[in-house]
């Protein structure tokens, strides 16, 4: 993990895998790649993903407002309904990071 910012990058997960596995870094470069245009398919199509033990992704409707503003610019615009993908952690996660935030 980068110690300077604390995230995980998608190069240093491939790293992981390739140092406990038999399987190139290309391979698992290709796996991952495969995995997530899979997850964004489903999400595209409006299908639940469900990771037991890990959580869930779905697409929620939000709703639209007629008085948003631009925080660039802070100018009044309209936001119609739109789309957003949320993550609601599986029981098992959630147990586990709750000792992280005390």
């Amino acid at each position: 993990m980068s110690e300077e910012n604390g995230k995980l990058t998608k190069a240093e997960i491939v790293e992981s895998i390739a140092e406990t596995s038999r399987c190139s870094k290309k391979d698992i470069h290709k796996i991952i790649d495969s995995f997530f245009d899979e997850v964004k398919t489903a999400l595209i199509n409006d299908r639940t993903i469900e990771f037991r033990g890990f959580g869930t992704f779905e697409i929620r409707t939000r709703k639209g407002r007629e008085r948003a503003r631009n925080p660039k610019t802070g100018e009044t615009v309209r936001v119609r309904n739109h789309g957003v993908v949320v993550f609601r952690p599986g029981k098992e996660l959630k147990q586990a990071s709750w000792p992280l935030r005390e």
